[in-house]
């Protein structure tokens, strides 16, 4: 296993691992909902047929839901 770069200051690297395809793209949807990010990649997630989907979202372009968490939960 290769070791993760870190992402740029204020992005996170999501993994999402799902039974099915559909089910890892409605999780991305809503964090898309929330936050900028990049375009989906999606890779078999083992020989029963899940589904493993990466993203990285930038935290510091939100959208509404995400803003108000974010900014209440900063000391």
């Amino acid at each position: 296993m290769e070791p993760l770069e870190t992402p740029p200051d204020g992005c996170a690297e999501v993994h999402i691992a799902a039974a099915s395809p559909e089910v890892a793209r409605r999780v991305a949807e809503v964090l898309r909902r929330c936050f900028a990010a990049t375009e989906q990649r999606s890779y078999p997630a083992g020989a029963d047929g899940g589904t493993r989907l990466e993203l990285t979202v930038d935290t510091s372009r939100t959208a509404e839901p995400a803003r108000s968490w974010l900014e209440s939960s900063r000391p």
